[in-house]
């Protein structure tokens, strides 16, 4: 993976086409959500993009918390930091915030490094739906609108114990639902290993509304839409 393929920017300015978000989302990710089609009105560009890019720019520190607080849709125009402050915002020219991120401990640049975690980290993040969100629903027997499915990409978290490595690869470690009403909460948390060592744990966090009674037919008919999905598109 080439991160620079799926940006464009000038100075500190980044910015996406639809292209570069679909084809992020589909090839990088294997996230086929059709929020991420070019041709969809309420296209947004993958959450995970925005982070890959952010942690390209910034570099990678021990202990980092990312918090997603807005839909990038193309292109808008995005400043990254020139900082190495402990906290910061992306933001567009009108303030709005989309990413923040908080970070302590050691810093690396590794540019090999970052590249194997960001992907391992992406590539677990694109498999939310259905391989790791339909078995909590149907353990707490409730489920997302099948017409109107909303899920939102919240939050993130990586903690290393170390940062003298290159090869990394993600194992889940735990999920869990907490559900509240007609709103979930749901944790999913994972180790970073390199050569057979855990060297970092991780979590993504994830609010899932308009919940309901689960009903398997229905879970079954949208993961077929899913399934579907990535077929018309591996066809086309």
């Amino acid at each position: 993976m080439n991160i620079n393929d799926y940006f464009s920017s000038n100075g500190n300015t980044i910015h996406f086409s639809r292209q570069q978000g679909s084809c992020f989302a589909k090839e990088i990710a294997g996230d086929f959500n059709p929020i991420h089609d070019e041709s969809n009105k309420r296209f947004c560009v993958p959450g995970d993009l925005l982070f890959s890019v952010a942690l390209s720019k910034l570099g990678l520190n021990q202990q980092m918390n990312v918090v997603f607080s807005g839909m990038v849709g193309d292109g808008v125009q995005l400043n990254i930091p020139n900082s190495d402050a402990p906290q910061l915002d992306i933001v567009d020219d009108k303030q709005k915030t989309y990413l923040s991120i908080e970070r302590s401990g050691a810093h690396s640049d590794n540019a090999q490094l970052i590249k194997n975690l960001t992907l391992a980290y992406v590539q677990f993040s694109g498999q939310t739906f259905p391989h790791l969100l339909v078995p909590l629903m149907q353990q707490h027997e409730v489920m997302i609108n099948p017409e109107r499915p909303l899920v939102i990409y919240e939050s993130m978290s990586i903690e290393m114990e170390r940062l003298d490595v290159e090869d990394i690869r993600l194992a889940t470690d735990s999920t869990s639902l907490d559900v509240d009403g007609k709103r979930g909460n749901a944790h999913l948390k994972f180790k970073l290993i390199s050569n057979g060592e855990t060297v970092g744990t991780g979590s993504k966090r994830l609010v899932l509304s308009g919940l309901r009674g689960y009903e398997q037919d229905k879970i079954d008919e949208l993961c077929a839409a899913y399934a579907q999905w990535k077929d018309n598109y591996q066809a086309a």
